[in-house]
This record gives structure tokens, C-alpha cells and sequence, in this order.
């Protein structure tokens, strides 16, 4: 089967099924164009919306996700195998079967009222981007950050949605209080190897537009450079950290390709259909940085990699961060203005 505009012509089964699926020709010779597989969305409704974690390599400990799929496509995206637990599969599936969750504010407003709650950033964008484009029908991010700006929530922001743009409003208002930043994420700088790899994402030039826009409206930008795919993407890191410091990021993170579960043959399988001449290379050095293996899910090393070329790969780009002024860490939001927002009827303080 051909899927024009996305990423994978897969739909493989998900870890949890018992049988499988496969495409057969029924005879009929459709156009191609009446075959474009147009994007379904189910609701939601749920119960709580924020996920916690108490993982010792990521900055946070708490964020929240209005959507699950993704119609961006990103052939790498390690979130693809979440699809399974709702009995999708994590190839066509988590592009074009979408689930919003239209109540998500609401819950969250419940959920920072709670007794005992205590303030700490929130993170946006960690599974499936938040401003991807059914975002511009349903607007439930920004109900989300309409939300935290009410309640002075500090909020750390990743995406490579334009649509953040939209928003910037509720973002630089959040930014003068010190409660935001915004990292959007590059790959690469070549649009026909992002075409590929991100069918419906923003391209690279887009993204470095929305960075110079953000600044511009006051708000702190930060380059998220992930996923980096050693033999294929790893040569452009410094021309995409010196691109990304002229469009206004203040700061730099990065991070290795991650193959968990399912999301490994569908990346290798899109590997020997759109760049067969890189592939040996590439699964060649992802296992030097890995053990041997596709993937290393242990903590630090799931993101930087291990061996030689991993290590040669963290000088070159702390050299260069060095090199282009880059700050060596974010400067920490404002959790000490977090409170309930007045009600209709309160009695307001003079003071």
C-alpha cells in the first residue's frame, strides 16, 4: 500500500494483539489522490490530566498531553508505541487516528486546586506535540495555557507546531512574569530529508522563524536538537546550533535517537525505502552508542548514547554551545507566585 504525506506505509501490530493485519489489493485501481488517508479524531473524556514521572535524566516531574497521536508523523517518534494501549497501531495509525481531549483545562484547573499541591514547572509537548494541526480546531492547548497563566504556573514548552505562534499573547504575558520557555525542535537544516522523516511538520526554515518570532514577543527560546540520527542528521549539529543562536535560542539541549519497541522496524523499514544508502551506516553506529542493541532504555545513557563516537558527539556540540555564547543551562521559572486565580464574587485584596 502507498500513504502519500506520511511517514510509514505500516500498520504493524501493536505488542498487546494476538493477530495481525496485512494489505491486500482488492482489484480496483483507485486514483491516487482519492486514496490520501484523511485523519480521524475520537474524544476523550479524562479523568486526570497530568502525568508524573521520577526520572532522574529529564528536568521535570510533572506535564500534561491534550492529544494522543500525531499527525506530524515523525517516522522517530518514540511515542508511537503509546498508540498500542488504546489498540492502535503505532504506524498509520498514530498518524491518522487521533485522540483529543477536549475537558483537559477543565481537569486541570481541579487538579492544581487540590489540597497539598505543590508547584513545580509543568511540561508541554513531552509525548505528542500540543500545537500540531488539529490543534487549530479543537484549541486545547491554549485553553491549557490560559489556564496556567491564571494560575502563574510555570510551564516548559516543546514543540515544532507554528501554531504555537498563535498563542504567543498568553506566552509573552507568562514570559514577563518569568513563568515560560519554549523549545522547538530541529533536526535538521535539509527540507527534503525532513519531508521525509516529518511529513507534516513545519519545515526547518519555518521552525527557525518561529524562534525569531517568540524572541521578538520576549519569550525565552531554547533549541530542542532531537532526535540526532548518527550517519544520517549528526553532521548538520553545528550548522543547526549556529542557525537556531542567530534566530534568538538562549539555550541548547539535545538528544540520541530512541528506537523503543515498535517504533525500531518502522524507522529501519523507512531507512531502506527513502535512504537505502545510509541505512547500514546508520544501525551501525546506533548500536556502537547503544550495547550492541537498536535500543537503550537505561537512565542518562537512553539519551546520550555510550562508546567513542557517542562521546565524540557530546564534545563537538558542548564545544560549539561554548563557542556560539550559548547559556549552560535555562534560567529557573518562578514558582513562587503560583495561587488560585479570584473567583466572580471574591473579595479582592488592596495589596
Amino acid at each position: 500500500m502507498r500513504a502519500p504525506a506520511r511517514a510509514t506505509t505500516a500498520q504493524p501490530a501493536t505488542r498487546f494483539d494476538t493477530q495481525t493485519r496485512s494489505w491486500e489489493h482488492d482489484g480496483w485501481d483507485i486514483p491516487e489522490e482519492e486514496r490520501l488517508l484523511r485523519r480521524e479524531v475520537s474524544i476523550e473524556q479524562p479523568r486526570s490530566v497530568i502525568s508524573w514521572n521520577q526520572s532522574p535524566d529529564l528536568s521535570f516531574d510533572r506535564a500534561i498531553n491534550s492529544y494522543r497521536g500525531c499527525e506530524h508523523g515523525c517516522i522517530y517518534c518514540f511515542a508511537r508505541p503509546s498508540h498500542g494501549y488504546l489498540g492502535l497501531s503505532p504506524g498509520l495509525d498514530f498518524e491518522t487516528r487521533l485522540i483529543a481531549r477536549p475537558t483537559t483545562a477543565k481537569v486541570l484547573e481541579r487538579e492544581l486546586g487540590k489540597k497539598g499541591y505543590v508547584v513545580r514547572p509543568m511540561a508541554m509537548g513531552t509525548n505528542t506535540d500540543l500545537w500540531q494541526p488539529i490543534e487549530a480546531q479543537y484549541r486545547i492547548t491554549r485553553s491549557v495555557l490560559e489556564v496556567l497563566h491564571a494560575w502563574r504556573h510555570p510551564v516548559m514548552i516543546t514543540t515544532r507546531g507554528a501554531l504555537i505562534e498563535r498563542d504567543m499573547d498568553i506566552l509573552s504575558e507568562m514570559a514577563a512574569l518569568n513563568l515560560c520557555e519554549v523549545g522547538i525542535s530541529i533536526t535538521t537544516l535539509d527540507a527534503g530529508l525532513s519531508r521525509d522523516m516529518e511529513p507534516r511538520a513545519p519545515t526547518p526554515a519555518r521552525r527557525l522563524g518561529m524562534m525569531r518570532a517568540l524572541r521578538a514577543a520576549g519569550i525565552p527560546v531554547r533549541l530542542m536538537m532531537a532526535p540526532i540520527i548518527p550517519g544520517l542528521t549528526d553532521h548538520e549539529v553545528e550548522k543547526i546550533l549556529t542557525a537556531a543562536r542567530e534566530a534568538g535560542a538562549h539555550t541548547a539541549r539535545w538528544g540520541l535517537i530512541r528506537l523503543p519497541r515498535e517504533v525500531s522496524p518502522l524507522f529501519q523499514d523507512w531507512l531502506e525505502r527513502k535512504r537505502p544508502n545510509h541505512a547500514a551506516k546508520v544501525m551501525k553506529l546506533l548500536h556502537e552508542m547503544r550495547g550492541g542493541q537498536d535500543n537503550d532504555s537505561n537512565f542518562h545513557s537512553r539519551f546520550r548514547g555510550a562508546g567513542p563516537y557517542a562521546d565524540l558527539l557530546a564534545q563537538r556540540i558542548r564545544k560549539t554551545r561554548a563557542r556560539l555564547g550559548y547559556a549552560e543551562a535555562s534560567k529557573d521559572l518562578d514558582c513562587g507566585q503560583f495561587r488560585q486565580p479570584p473567583r466572580a464574587g471574591d473579595q479582592l485584596s488592596l495589596f
